[in-house]
């Protein structure tokens, strides 16, 4: 069971940014695609974005478009979700994942957890 460690959440203004990590335990972190989900409260959880281990191919849900990234850096064992341009929709918990790699470019559905269990995640909350 691959276990994922999310950090980063808080709380931003809309129209600012925030840099959300996910870091592997007990594996490294690079042999894997890794998807970035959100939830908010009372919805189920849906993916954001993904990325292959390489780094070079990535998805994007439409809502996340030109105002998310999704960088690697291998090298610290880090997978990113950079966040900018906020809109204030309240509060959320993101969470990644290890995703299936085939279906990084799927557009529905995209970024398919191959995980059993999900972490704690990170909160993150929009508002003004």
């Amino acid at each position: 069971q691959l276990q994922l460690v999310e950090s980063g959440g808080g709380l931003v203004q809309p129209g600012g940014s925030l840099r959300l990590s996910c870091a592997g335990s007990g594996f490294t972190l690079d042999y894997y695609a890794i998807g970035w989900f959100l939830q908010a409260p009372g919805k189920e959880r849906e993916g954001v974005s993904c990325i292959n281990n390489h780094g070079g191919n990535t998805n994007y849900a439409d809502s996340v478009k030109g105002r998310f990234t999704i960088p690697r850096d291998n090298f610290k064992n880090r997978v990113y979700l950079q966040m900018k341009s906020m809109k204030a929709k309240g509060a959320a918990i993101y969470y990644c994942a290890a995703v299936n790699p085939q279906r990084i470019t799927a557009v529905q559905p995209m970024c398919v957890p191959i995980i059993e269990d999900w972490g704690q995640g990170t909160k993150v909350t929009d508002s003004s």
